[in-house]
């Protein structure tokens, strides 16, 4: 077994086809930089394994899905380096997502803010749960979701990104995302979900694994410039987040 619980922890595991990479932290799943890392080589790693057809996406417990980046970690940057190579964590992981040559699947269980938002986005197909609300909180800290902003507005366009992202103490409930195109189904029960996740990714894993690669390549179409563009967003966060601003807003929701 992994890490140590304050690194958080990740795990993948195979069924037939399919992995499922399973990542969890105790602060509501939130994601530390060296929890990032190892997310972004592990999609790397199984973008190259041939026995490997579809990506499952899923973190633990019942409760929050993601709550995006680590607060710790958020109130510890100090320098200008510190806050771009924090926020760059997330901007490896959607470009890992990206360039993957594997569908990914994701299963989001519970209310997903921030970097967790752009993480269900740079999924291909999304199961969500009714309890999986969504909130991108940027702007209310003095930052904002720069970084997670092209693979958000790829899937819910300009007018849901602007109603999401200005209201950024407001949860929009899981319909909404769905409504949006964020999720792909939702359900109202857990055991329904998984039933139905088993059988959709057992089922697309059956598929030409060629087919599939390629096919992911269509539906990514026009992000090729990504690579450079979430690194320069994160330079930008990493600025914002050292402005008097946001130390304020940090230390009020720390105490």
């Amino acid at each position: 077994m992994g890490t140590d619980r304050e690194n958080g922890s990740l795990y993948t595991s195979m069924n037939g086809n399919v992995a499922t990479i399973e990542f969890g932290h105790p602060a509501s799943n939130s994601f530390v930089a060296v929890l990032l890392d190892r997310l972004a080589k592990e999609f790397n790693k199984l973008s190259e394994n041939k026995d490997v057809h579809v990506i499952i996406l899923k973190s633990e417990g019942e409760k929050a899905f993601c709550a995006g980046a680590s607060f710790n970690e958020l109130m510890a940057v100090s320098k200008l380096e510190e806050g771009k190579e924090f926020f760059s964590g997330f901007a490896h992981v959607i470009n890992a997502m990206r360039t993957c040559k594997k569908v990914i699947v994701g299963r989001v269980q519970g209310k997903t803010v921030g970097g967790g938002v752009g993480l269900a986005a740079a999924c291909d197909y999304v199961f969500a749960h009714e309890n999986a609300a969504i909130k991108l909180s940027e702007l209310s800290i003095g930052i904002a979701p720069l970084v997670i902003e092209p693979a958000v507005e790829r899937k819910i366009g300009t007018g849901g990104l602007s109603e999401l992202s200005l209201a950024p103490t407001e949860w929009k409930s899981a319909y909404w995302a769905q409504e949006k195109g964020l999720f792909s189904r939702v359900f109202d029960s857990f055991s329904e979900m998984d039933k139905e996740l088993d059988f959709f990714t057992q089922k697309l894993a059956s598929y030409n694994p060629d087919g599939l690669t390629e096919w992911k390549k269509v539906l990514w179409k026009g992000t090729d410039h990504w690579g450079q563009l979430l690194i320069e967003r994160a330079a930008i966060t990493g600025t914002l987040v050292l402005s008097d601003f946001t130390r304020n807003a940090l230390s009020k929701f720390k105490q």
